[in-house]
């Protein structure tokens, strides 16, 4: 798309698979240096071999310490930071029913890495009057149903995504979010694997998204990253993206071929 990203560089998190790993190679691309930080080994190898522009940190990002190594890394080895993409995140079922206990530890894995990198990016970003994208999801908008959990952790960081916009804004930099809902994602995939007939499950969600009835490709929900992170983005801040298909906010019942 040549959106004047040569050489900037950006540190996705959760970038081994679907729309981390979309998101890893759009970038690569347009010429960034791009940090992938996962916690799965192979995919994450596999993904960082692609491109020399590609650099693999691999770990648990719950642990602050991992995430104090994700930054210092990115900044000793390519000496600035532009972008920040907080992906890392996975609808674990932790619904109503789940302990306490559970429902901390799903927002530990859902919300924490995403706070904690920002914290600690902040004086790299606004040295370079840089840029934050989080990766939400339609279930803080819609609801699912057992996933208390990682609807609690979306609907925070939709928070945090206008907290930020203000608290960085004054010093250069964006924050904007972006938010998929039914994507072809290889945990969806895996999903649709585990149920009795996986072309009738996945032919049922499709169904519900009310434009083209199919799911949204990862690699749309990564143009879409890219493009905030651009300067073709650079008066949107605070804002929300959502690429799904109008599945959040069109009805989807209007199921006639004529409406579309």
């Amino acid at each position: 798309m040549n959106l004047g990203l040569q050489d900037r560089v950006v540190l996705v998190t959760g970038g081994a698979q679907g729309i981390g790993a979309a998101t890893v190679r759009a970038f690569a691309e347009e010429g960034a240096k791009v940090v992938l930080v996962d916690r799965q080994v192979e995919a994450a190898a596999a993904l960082a071999k692609e491109r020399p522009a590609i650099h693999l940190i691999v770990g648990d990002l719950t642990e602050e310490s991992l995430c104090t190594r994700a930054v210092n890394e990115t900044v000793e080895r390519f000496g600035q930071l532009d972008v920040l993409v907080n992906n890392a995140g996975v609808n674990d079922s932790v619904g109503l029913e789940a302990s306490p206990a559970q429902f901390m530890a799903s927002l530990r894995l859902n919300l924490l890495p995403a706070y904690t990198l920002t914290h600690l990016a902040r004086p790299h970003l606004i040295a370079r009057r840089g840029a934050v994208i989080n990766l939400s999801s339609k279930v803080a908008s819609t609801g699912q149903g057992r996933t208390s959990g990682y609807a609690a952790a979306k609907g925070a960081l939709n928070a945090l995504t206008r907290e930020w916009a203000l608290a960085l804004g004054a010093h250069g930099v964006r924050v904007n979010c972006v938010v998929p809902a039914e994507c072809d994602s290889d945990q969806y995939r895996r999903w649709f694997a585990s149920q009795p007939d996986p072309e009738v499950a996945r032919a049922r969600v499709a169904a519900l998204v009310p434009f083209e009835r199919r799911l949204t490709r990862p690699e749309e929900v990564a143009d879409a990253i890219v493009w905030l992170a651009s300067s073709r983005a650079s008066h949107l801040t605070g804002q929300f993206l959502f690429v799904d298909g109008g599945y959040t906010h069109l009805d989807r019942a209007a199921t006639s071929a004529h409406q579309w």
